[in-house]
């Protein structure tokens, strides 16, 4: 059997090596695309539908044509991951990409001329090992001087390919901390989101995590917020500052990939009394695990304990 990986280009269930896309295609080109991600527990896609609505969302909104049906890219999500599965190590599971380019057009001329959309699905295995002492230690979060792109400019409910915004602010992080990440702000100054994931701050047993409007509607942040629901856990959407991400009690952040990840510092100043995971954080760790009916905090920390 293969040791290689498969992905899905176009039509065709290819090995990943002989995936290719056009230099002329337009998200190499211009980052003209949209993508979107879910995970795997335990071989088994989470939460697939809801990914492939946002994604069919965010196609709609940049007037992309996949030229599949939402009900056929879960299928071939379904399939890549399938025929994907011999590969997996024990205790692994699945990042599953969406990826959809405007393919091949003319940059200038006629533009309605092209090869239409580049389509790729394809898997790679979640990077445990490298994440697992966040679990451990807890994220160390900060906040760049770069700012996110405002919805004035782009939604950042579209979710497309283009992270240069991002990627900058985290290589600014990098290096100021054990276990980094960039949290940015928007341009009024309150807290945004980070790469692929959003915040939350515990004050006094209340949760709070920045408006809808200004960031991208996690799948995992929707999960939390109504967990807070369903645990009688105080929640809101608000304006939130860099001081009351400072003097928070308890912060975390969410992901596809970390699902929720404590945060032990923000901009340096240790949270609370500097035990992670906190109260809330722990409710809202357990509650999640038993939605996804699996201890993902359990399946990061084991790799601890690997040669």
């Amino acid at each position: 059997m293969s040791k290689e990986r498969v992905a899905y280009l176009n039509g065709e269930y290819l090995p990943e090596s002989e995936v290719k896309v056009s230099f002329r295609d337009r998200g190499f080109v211009l980052g003209d695309a949209i993508f979107d991600t879910a995970r795997t527990f335990e071989g088994e896609i989470f939460r697939l539908d809801d990914h492939i609505d946002r994604l069919y969302r965010s196609l709609k909104a940049v007037d992309i044509d996949p030229g599949l049906s939402p009900e056929e890219m879960t299928r071939i999500s379904q399939k890549v991951v399938e025929k994907n599965l011999p590969l997996l190590e024990e205790g692994e599971d699945y990042w599953v990409f969406q990826r959809v380019t405007r393919g091949e057009r003319a940059l200038v001329g006629d533009p309605q001329h092209g090869s239409g959309a580049t389509v790729i699905v394809e898997c790679t295995p979640l990077p445990f090992k490298a994440r697992a002492p966040m679990f451990r230690d807890g994220i160390d979060v900060l906040t760049p001087v770069i700012r996110r792109i405002p919805p004035e400019c782009l939604s950042p409910n579209i979710k497309n390919v283009n992270y240069m915004n991002l990627v900058l602010a985290e290589d600014e992080v990098r290096g100021y901390a054990e276990h980094p990440w960039a949290v940015l702000l928007d341009t009024r100054g309150f807290l945004c989101e980070g790469i692929g994931s959003n915040i939350f701050l515990v004050r006094e047993g209340r949760l709070s995590t920045p408006r809808s409007q200004f960031v991208l509607e996690g799948v995992s942040r929707q999960i939390v917020l109504d967990l807070a629901v369903e645990l009688e856990i105080p929640v809101s959407e608000e304006d939130l500052t860099t001081f009351q991400a400072e003097t928070a009690d308890e912060a975390f952040m969410t992901s596809t990939s970390l699902c929720l990840c404590p945060a032990r510092t923000y901009n340096g100043k240790t949270l609370g009394d500097g035990k992670v995971p906190g109260p809330v954080t722990t409710r809202l760790t357990a509650a999640f695990a038993e939605l996804v009916g699996h201890d993902f905090v359990d399946q990061y920390l084991k790799t601890l304990k690997q040669s």
